[in-house]
C-alpha cells in the first residue's frame, strides 16, 4: 500500500527522508451530473496517483500517496447544489502548507497529480510549482504533472482534448474502473451526448457550466463510458506522472 494515510508514523518515518517521490492527489467537492459523485475530480486523482505509485515504485522510485485534497477553485458549477469552493489565494497556501510541511520532514520531490480543470485552478497548480523552481538543495522541489499540456491531453481521447469532458465519458469511464459503486448507471445511459463548445466559450468570458449551457452539470457522451476504458485512462494519466517524474528527476531511477 502507497497511502501515507493507511501507514503508522514508524511506517512513514521510514519514508519521509530524501529521495522519496510524495504525490498529492487534488480533485475538487463539485456536482458532475446527475449520475456521478461529487467527489470525482477525488476519485479520478487519486486513480492516477496510486497506479504511478506502483508503477515507479517498480522501478525503483521510493514513492507515497498523501490523502487526498477534495477541495479546489469550483466557481464553474455556480447554480448545482454540493459544489464547496476555495478562493484561488487560499489553495495557493493550502498547497504551500502541505509543501513546507514535507520539506520540514526530509521529503525533497512532491508532484501535483490533478483531475479537476477548471482553468482559474490549474493555474494554481502551475504556479506552485514555479515558487518552489530555485529553492536550494535540500529543499523540496515541486513539479506538477499537468495533463492538460498538449503532449499529454492527447493520449486521453478526443473527448478530453475538445474540452466537452466534464462528467462526460472521460470522467465517467474513470470512475467506473475505480470506484463504479458510485456511479448512477441508469441516469448515465439515459443522458444524451452534449456538445456545448466549452473551450471557445470560456475563451469569450463564460464563467459557468449554466451559462455554457450545460443544464445539468455535465457535457459530453457519457452514456458511451466503459469500465474497459476507464482502466486504459488511468494507465494513460499514469503515463503522465511517471514520465514527469522521469524527466524531471532521472537520478531517481536505478
Amino acid at each position: 500500500m502507497t497511502d501515507l494515510a493507511k501507514r503508522t508514523w514508524p511506517e512513514a518515518e521510514e519514508l519521509f527522508v530524501p529521495g522519496t517521490v510524495a504525490i498529492l492527489p487534488i480533485g475538487s467537492t463539485e456536482p458532475h451530473g446527475p449520475h456521478l459523485p461529487l467527489d470525482t475530480d477525488v476519485t479520478i486523482a487519486l486513480a492516477q496517483s496510486r497506479r504511478a505509485a506502483e508503477r515507479l515504485a517498480s522501478e525503483g522510485v521510493r514513492t507515497v500517496v498523501l490523502p487526498a485534497l477534495a477541495y479546489g477553485i469550483t466557481r464553474f458549477t455556480d447554480g448545482f447544489a454540493g459544489g464547496v469552493s476555495l478562493r484561488p489565494g487560499t489553495l495557493w497556501a493550502v498547497l504551500e502548507d502541505v509543501v513546507c510541511s514535507l520539506e520540514d520532514q526530509g521529503i525533497e520531490h512532491v508532484v501535483f497529480s490533478n483531475g479537476h480543470l477548471e482553468p482559474e485552478h490549474v493555474a494554481v497548480l502551475r504556479g506552485v510549482p514555479l515558487d518552489h523552481a530555485e529553492r536550494a538543495p535540500g529543499k523540496a522541489h515541486v513539479v506538477f504533472a499537468d495533463n492538460t499540456r498538449r503532449r499529454w491531453a492527447g493520449t486521453l481521447g478526443d473527448e478530453f482534448l475538445s474540452g466537452e469532458c466534464h462528467a462526460g465519458r472521460y470522467e465517467s469511464s474513470i470512475v467506473m474502473a475505480a470506484d463504479g459503486s458510485s456511479v448512477r448507471a441508469a441516469e448515465r445511459e439515459a443522458l444524451p451526448a452534449l456538445e456545448i463548445g466549452l473551450l471557445a466559450k470560456i475563451r469569450d468570458g463564460v464563467k459557468s457550466f449554466k451559462e455554457a449551457g450545460a443544464d445539468n452539470a455535465y457535457c459530453g457522451d457519457p452514456a458511451r463510458a466503459s469500465v474497459e476504458e476507464g482502466h486504459v485512462l488511468v494507465e494513460r494519466l499514469a503515463d503522465v506522472i511517471v514520465g514527469t517524474v522521469r524527466e524531471t528527476w532521472p537520478e531517481l531511477f536505478g
